[in-house]
């Protein structure tokens, strides 16, 4: 996948996880199905980005971006479920990415 497509879908699909997530508290029924695209379009476009250098922090940062989107997948089934516990696993979700976001850029940098 292209790397302007693959930002584009990830844009995308992190403001349809935001919406998802602001709109489920007023208890609309179509959120929920907004949340899911957004969380796999995220997905989608974690697992199509590879980072194929030979640094193994920035190979274990990248996973942990991956996890992450599936932790966001991990959360609509809760959703869908009408269960608390999506927040729970959306905190998490994001915890990382920020994680990830702020570290990359610095081990690149870096070139450790």
């Amino acid at each position: 996948m292209n790397e302007k497509i693959r930002n584009i879908l990830l844009t995308t699909s992190a403001l349809f996880i935001l919406a998802g997530a602001g709109l489920y508290l007023l208890h609309l029924p179509f959120t929920v199905y907004i949340f899911a695209i957004g969380a796999i379009g995220m997905a989608t476009a974690r697992i199509t980005s590879h980072y194929n250098g030979s640094n193994f922090r920035l190979k274990r940062l990248y996973r942990i971006e991956t996890i992450a989107a599936f932790i966001t997948i991990g959360s609509a089934w809760f959703m869908f479920k009408n269960q608390n516990e999506w927040i729970l696993f959306l905190l998490v979700a994001a915890f990382l990415q920020l994680y990830t976001s702020f570290m990359i850029p610095r081990v690149e940098k870096n070139g450790k």
